[in-house]
């Protein structure tokens, strides 16, 4: 089992996209939204769901190969402290989308935009998402080419990207010993 907790400095689309192309790297993985005012993921089932009527054997474990995604459905956190340890002892991947820079659940993945003006903090490993602008990393860490628009509008939509270096860059952070 491994498991992640993604946080994007700013929120905005990166935020969104940053938690899916790490879920979509690790191959069969599970997106489980912490923001209770985040995003409409696609899926039938919420971690608020699965909070208020307990989640069945088949939430527990991948039923399909490649990934899959649970909205927030309006539920803080440590009210589904419960469901989100299941999930994680029960799945090969689990990526956290969280609104707050700390680890609650798995060790944190920090995401920075490369804009002029954010920093990130000194000496701190981030992953640094590449724009159109031409900023520098501003310390260690891994940094992403930025993704085409095929890739954001296959991941929005919730369908794999075929062929993707955006995505393929991802599994590099899979391989960093994150604490």
């Amino acid at each position: 089992m491994a498991a992640l907790t993604v946080w994007t400095h700013g929120g905005g689309l990166l935020s969104i996209l940053a938690p899916i192309g790490l879920a979509v790297a690790a191959g069969t993985a599970l997106l489980v939204d912490l923001d209770s005012t985040g995003p409409s993921y696609w899926g039938a089932a919420t971690l608020a769901d699965l909070a208020r009527a307990g989640p069945r054997r088949d939430d527990l474990r991948p039923q399909v190969a490649g990934p899959a995604v649970l909205a927030n459905g309006g539920i803080e956190p440590d009210q589904a402290e419960p469901v989100l340890t299941a999930l994680a002892d029960g799945w090969p991947a689990v990526v956290f989308r969280s609104p707050r820079d700390r680890a609650d659940f798995a060790p944190l993945v920090p995401v920075y935009p490369l804009l002029p003006g954010v920093s990130a903090e000194p000496g701190r490993f981030c992953v640094f998402q590449r724009t159109g602008f031409e900023a520098g990393a501003p310390g260690p860490g891994i940094t992403l080419p930025s993704p085409g628009r095929r890739t954001i509008q296959s991941l929005l939509t919730g369908s794999l990207p075929v062929r993707s270096r955006w995505i393929r860059a991802w599994s590099e952070v899979w391989r960093h010993p994150w604490t």
